[in-house]
């Protein structure tokens, strides 16, 4: 059954808990998706057989929370994954990030460390509203964007393609991560398919380069995708969390 957050900013998240012990598993979603896709439901079926806690959510603006998507914003989703953590599990938590949830788990992991036990990232996109979209837009885009606060950029996974707001963008920047210290003081698996069109391998790369952890291993999977969620790359995924887990 879908239960209700209310965030200390109001926003309503919606989100499901699976009972069990710890540590538990956050499954923290991509640009745009939402807690029901392949990976997240497959993580809580996992998640239930193992007897493990797990939480999965959605962001404001994403699913069934409140909110729109276009006045939404990194630091809005931030703040909505720091409200669902502190509200909704208890203990250490393993971040299953995928994609922008890449980079909210990384924020989580810079805010509240004690609650993080590790952190998986499926084809993680830190920074990627500066270095993938701000750097790939045009002059006239980049226009467009700052003249009306709003451009529509074409997606594989949006017949209509996702807006781009001005304050996704400006907000972006002051959320890099690959710019200043990022210590890693837990386990930390990277999973990068090598046929990912939206988060190249160099992404992962840059961010393996950068982070300051002890524990640290990136697995590049041939021919993979941005999705992720064949089933060997699903499996993948679990042996992930159960690596960290026994560190």
């Amino acid at each position: 059954m879908t239960e209700y957050l209310t965030t200390p900013q109001g926003r309503r998240l919606a989100h499901h808990r699976t009972a069990g012990q710890g540590p538990g598993v956050v499954f923290l979603g991509g640009f745009m998706s939402d807690m029901t896709g392949t990976k997240a439901m497959f993580l809580q079926d996992w998640a239930k057989a193992e007897g493990r806690a797990f939480l999965r959510f959605d962001y404001s603006g994403h699913g069934q929370s409140s909110g729109a998507f276009e006045e939404g914003c990194i630091g809005d989703w931030v703040e909505d994954a720091v409200a669902a953590l502190e509200a909704l599990t208890e203990g250490p938590q393993i971040l299953v990030g995928s994609s922008m949830g890449g980079w909210i788990a990384l924020h989580l992991a810079r805010a509240m460390p004690s609650r993080v036990a590790g952190l998986v990232g499926i084809a993680p996109a830190p920074d990627f509203t500066e270095d993938s979209m701000w750097a790939g837009f045009s002059d006239a885009q980049r226009a467009q964007l700052m003249e009306t606060g709003r451009i529509t950029i074409a997606s594989d996974y949006s017949a209509a393609g996702y807006p781009i707001t001005r304050r996704l963008i400006e907000d972006g920047r002051q959320r890099l991560v690959l710019r200043s210290p990022l210590p890693l003081p837990f386990p930390v698996r990277i999973l990068q398919g090598t046929a990912d069109t939206d988060v190249p391998v160099s992404v992962a790369l840059r961010l393996m380069d950068h982070a300051q952890c002890d524990d640290l291993r990136l697995t590049l999977v041939k021919g993979a995708d941005h999705r992720f969620s064949t089933p060997g790359c699903l499996a993948m995924i679990a042996a992930a969390v159960v690596d960290v887990s026994n560190r």
